[in-house]
């Protein structure tokens, strides 16, 4: 073969080879969406929601098989992804794995924070084989998701979720590209709208500690919104119920407070 005929195959062969790659990921996540539906029991209306974390256990095979799908993505094919494919990825990836993780002391727990210590974070270990490395679940959300410049989306925080009560919930289906947009519109509302979490009383906002931890990412401009309280307005409806009250958080001029955060394990038991 003459060289040049032999280049220009090896160029298309290296064109190829992520396309492909990106063609054979389930983009769907429907081995995960199969998992979530069976194992996620839904509360307060689709405001919360608890694990059943001792059938994901009889069901690990099939939890393995698709983390290894997650895995084997390779760092090229990924960035040929558009960023909804990206987002959904690296959120099922950050919520798969964290369940694999609960898995690996469950039932011996009582939160995902005793997989840590009084030194150390459960968050912080590189043990999640993904995109050719070894990360840990504090890189894929903060070090990816939540990186400066590259989604700049708060509606994340109402989507990983880290196995705990006080966490969004975990959500009974995948998150996929094509009605992304639309998922984190709901978790958004169905978190606000949860009581037990976010309300107007005493006269102020009590808002769930994620607002404190993350208060600055709601500040980016997402859709034009460049304050906490501005964002929340959006939601004076779902916070509060008398009309006086939701018209002082469309306003922007409720007072803010945050709750306790409730660390104990999100087990459907």
């Amino acid at each position: 073969m003459n060289t040049p005929r032999r280049a220009m195959l090896l160029l298309a062969a290296s064109i190829a080879l992520p396309l492909r790659a990106q063609q054979g990921f389930d983009h769907s996540h429907g081995a995960w969406t199969a998992l979530l539906k069976k194992h996620v029991v839904l509360l307060r209306n689709g405001q919360a929601s608890q694990m059943r974390y001792a059938g994901m256990a009889s069901d690990h095979a099939a939890l393995k098989s698709y983390l290894d799908s997650l895995s084997a993505v390779s760092v090229s094919s990924f960035a040929s992804f558009g960023k909804p494919q990206q987002m959904a990825f690296l959120i099922n990836a950050y919520n798969a794995f964290t369940v694999e993780l609960i898995l690996t002391r469950y039932p011996k727990l009582d939160s995902i924070k005793d997989l840590g210590s009084l030194f150390s974070s459960p968050w912080k270990p590189k043990w999640v084989p993904l995109l050719g490395d070894k990360l840990s679940l504090d890189d894929i959300e903060h070090g990816r998701l939540r990186e400066r410049g590259r989604y700049d989306d708060p509606r994340i925080h109402f989507a990983v979720n880290c196995a705990s009560i006080g966490c969004p919930m975990l959500r009974e289906e995948a998150f996929v590209a094509e009605r992304l947009h639309a998922q984190l519109d709901e978790q958004a509302l169905r978190f606000l709208s949860d009581r037990t979490r976010n309300r107007f009383a005493d006269g102020k906002l009590e808002l769930s500690k994620i607002f404190d931890w993350y208060g600055e990412d709601f500040r980016l401009g997402h859709r034009g919104i460049t304050s906490l309280p501005a964002y929340l307005a959006r939601f004076a409806d779902a916070l509060a119920d008398a009309p006086a009250d939701r018209e002082r958080i469309k306003a922007q001029k409720a007072d803010i407070s945050f709750l306790d955060y409730d660390w104990k394990l999100n087990d459907a038991r």
